[in-house]
C-alpha cells in the first residue's frame, strides 16, 4: 500500500461511478422492454396533450415548474419492479468502497424519481423538437423519428443524432436511468445540454435522410 509523507497509508482514489457500473453493460430483455413501454407512454401523452414549447428557454422553465409532478404511471411502475432487482443483484457483485447496502436498499425509491423525471426531460425536448419540425418543415415528425431523435438528443447531447435507423436505444437509456437512481445523479444538467442541442438541429436536413417508418 502506498505511504504518504506521514507515515500513514495515503487514501486510495474512489473508482469511478463509470467502473462500479460496468456490471450494468448487459441489460436483461425484460428491462429494454420496460423502458419502452415508458417511453411509448410518455409520448403518446405528450402528442395527445396540448403542451407546446418553442424554445429551450421555455423548455427548461417548464421542467423547473413541473418538478415532481409526474405521476407513478403503471409503465413506470413496472419499469422500477424490474430494473431494481437487477440493479441489486449487480450491487451486490460489484466492488465498492463504501455504501453498497444503502445504495441497495434506496434504489427503488431513486430509481422511480430519476424515471419519473426522465420521462418529464423526453417530453420536454420532444415538444421543442416537433414544434421546430412543424416550422421549419412545415409538418410534424412522424412519431417514430421523433421518439428516435429525442432520445439520440437526450442521450448524447454533443454527437449529431444517429437516425440512419429508428431502432431506440433503450439499452442506453435504461442504463443511463438505472445508474443515475442508484447512484443519485441529477439528470437535469445533461438535459438543459439536451434541450439546447435541439434548438441547434437542422431538422429539415433530417427529415430529408431520415428513413420512412412505414405508418
Amino acid at each position: 500500500m502506498k505511504k504518504s509523507s506521514g507515515g500513514h497509508p495515503a487514501a486510495m482514489p474512489e473508482p469511478r461511478i463509470e467502473d462500479k457500473t460496468a456490471f450494468l453493460l448487459a441489460l436483461p430483455g425484460t428491462v429494454e422492454r420496460a423502458a419502452g413501454e415508458v417511453v411509448n407512454q410518455a409520448f403518446e401523452r405528450l402528442l395527445s396533450s396540448d403542451v407546446h414549447v418553442t424554445s429551450a428557454a421555455e423548455a427548461k422553465l417548464l421542467l423547473a415548474d413541473q418538478e415532481e409532478t409526474e405521476q407513478l404511471t403503471d409503465s413506470i411502475q413496472r419499469f422500477v419492479g424490474i430494473a431494481t432487482p437487477v440493479a441489486r443483484i449487480a450491487l451486490r457483485g460489484a466492488r465498492f468502497t463504501r455504501g453498497p447496502w444503502v445504495l441497495a436498499a434506496s434504489s427503488a425509491v431513486s430509481i422511480g424519481v430519476t424515471v419519473r423525471n426522465g420521462v418529464r426531460e423526453l417530453q420536454a425536448i420532444a415538444a421543442l423538437l416537433a414544434h421546430r419540425f412543424e416550422q421549419e418543415t412545415g409538418a410534424p415528425p412522424e412519431p417514430v423519428l421523433l421518439q428516435k431523435l429525442t432520445l439520440e438528443v437526450y442521450l448524447k447531447p454533443r454527437r449529431p443524432p444517429d437516425v440512419s435507423d429508428l431502432g431506440l436505444p433503450l439499452a442506453r437509456l435504461a442504463r443511463r436511468w438505472i445508474v443515475s437512481g442508484v447512484f443519485g445523479r441529477n439528470t437535469r444538467g445533461k438535459t438543459e445540454k439536451a434541450l439546447d442541442a435541439a434548438e441547434r438541429l437542422d431538422v429539415e436536413s433530417i427529415a430529408a435522410r431520415a428513413p420512412s417508418s412505414g405508418v
